[in-house]
């Protein structure tokens, strides 16, 4: 057991601490307005150069994709989605089509999401919904798992009004 004389508080006041100072510091007021100076400077310059900066300008035409090359490779992937769809689901290359079909759909996605003119396109978002299903399906059954016949007839509705859209110029 702790002794008594531990548990009992003292009587006198404690002491104050004194403030701890630096020997090698300036006075205050300098360091201030020099920090103040400094950081107004450079946050000027900052934005003169974030403003004239070809960075912050929008996506140039040249990086952009074009219509023609957008029709084409929208058309490439639904191909490839049909035929991965409709292949016997004891095809022994069923699943490397299907790992190609998620790398050729993930490639179309993160290449054309970013594309302004093409979000509002009945086309764009007919094939985004249908890839969406599809590599949903094959991501939670696996690549072997049959798609259920409701699920593949909407797949097969989206990939035609896709279709018909591209060939509208939607």
């Amino acid at each position: 057991m702790a002794s008594p004389t531990l548990i009992t508080p003292t009587t006198s006041t404690p002491k104050p601490l004194l403030p701890i100072r630096c020997k090698h510091s300036t006075p205050s007021t300098t360091t201030t307005t020099t920090t103040t100076t400094h950081r107004r400077s450079f946050l000027s310059l900052s934005a003169v150069i974030a403003l004239s900066s070809p960075l912050s300008a929008t996506t140039p035409a040249a990086l952009a994709a074009s219509d023609e090359e957008y029709t084409k490779e929208t058309q490439e992937v639904i191909n490839k989605v049909r035929n991965t769809i409709n292949m016997d689901k004891t095809d022994p290359n069923i699943a490397t089509a299907v790992a190609e079909l998620r790398e050729t759909s993930n490639s179309w996605v993160a290449k054309y999401r970013r594309e302004k003119t093409l979000l509002g396109r009945l086309s764009f978002r007919d094939m985004y919904s249908a890839l969406n299903a599809v590599s949903g399906h094959y991501v939670n059954f696996g690549p072997t798992s049959p798609i259920p016949a409701k699920r593949k007839t909407r797949i097969l509705e989206e990939m035609d009004s896709a279709e018909k859209a591209l060939l509208r110029g939607r």
